[in-house]
């Protein structure tokens, strides 16, 4: 796939053209960030039994789980290069830039649900209740979601502000005249995201009313969207303490969800093994994506 992207991209260009305009930069990380939007109708598929319920639940849970790794891996690395070369200065500021972005993405999503749990009304019950809880998201915001529903959205986020690294890294190899790269790179977070997708709506499985299109595409947004966002500030800002902090933040914000999607699993099905082959499962469909990119020496 990113040989043929590769050969479409060259033969449209000219010989002695710019190497990448601005709003190719842009399109580019508009495709990579897309694909998270084909896992979400997942999310309306009801009659699944409850031991299927848990598996997707902890199936997500083990994606995370991978890109938890991922994430704390790269926030640490540059922290890492500096000690090594003995840069004292530049780990003096980027140790505390890490600590307190994961700190951020983790506790503050606690703290902030504790507050959302205290302005929460009661649920509505009945057969309107589907409508008027989406009625309520864009009027009442997340105190007025349901815990399910609440949690897809805290998964977005914290899948987000990953893919804004990832969207990052996109803008900063166009820029830089490294088409091939960013190419590559695209079509890798591409098939992630297309992953990340199911994980965001696994919570949604356990609810019986169906969530509604344009509650689906709002999560979509909140997932992928920051790619985008991240593309346009890769190719005209390359900050290192940038990156390890947004990167940090991901990672507390994702070992936040992490624990949220297992409680969830282990309250649907007391069987653990049917969570751990689920977990399992995650891991290695994070693995397996993340391969892609390693194979096209991205």
């Amino acid at each position: 796939v990113g040989k043929v992207a590769l050969s479409w991209w060259s033969w449209g260009r000219r010989e002695g053209s710019p190497a990448v305009t601005p709003g190719e930069i842009v399109l580019l990380g508009a495709i990579a960030g897309i694909t998270i939007f084909l896992g979400l109708p997942v999310g309306r598929v009801r009659a699944m039994p409850v031991m299927y319920r848990a598996l997707l639940n902890a199936g997500a849970a083990g994606v995370l789980v991978f890109l938890l790794v991922e994430t704390t891996a790269n926030a640490f690395d540059p922290i890492h290069t500096a000690v090594s070369d003995s840069q004292w200065g530049d780990a003096a500021v980027r140790t505390p830039i890490f600590l307190a972005a994961f700190a951020l993405g983790l506790l503050g999503l606690v703290y902030y649900e504790k507050r959302l749990m205290r302005r929460r009304r009661p649920a509505p019950a009945g057969p309107g209740a589907a409508l008027l809880d989406d009625l309520q998201v864009s009027g009442g915001g997340l105190a007025a979601l349901s815990d399910t529903r609440r949690l897809a959205v805290f998964i977005a986020i914290g899948i987000g502000l990953h893919n804004l690294a990832e969207g990052l890294a996109i803008g900063q190899s166009a820029a830089s005249n490294k088409i091939s790269l960013a190419l590559l790179l695209v079509v890798g977070f591409g098939l992630h995201n297309a992953t990340e997708g199911f994980g965001i709506v696994a919570p949604l499985a356990a609810e019986a009313d169906r969530p509604s299109w344009r509650f689906l595409a709002t999560l979509g947004l909140i997932g992928g969207g920051p790619t985008f966002v991240g593309t346009l500030i890769g190719q005209s800002v390359a900050n290192t303490n940038l990156e390890v902090a947004f990167l940090a933040l991901a990672a507390g914000s994702i070992l936040y969800v992490i624990v949220q999607l297992l409680t969830v699993a282990f309250r649907l099905e007391h069987d653990p093994r049917y969570v751990m082959w689920g977990l399992f499962g995650g891991v290695v469909l994070g693995f397996a994506t993340d391969l892609v990119l390693v194979a096209a020496g991205a």
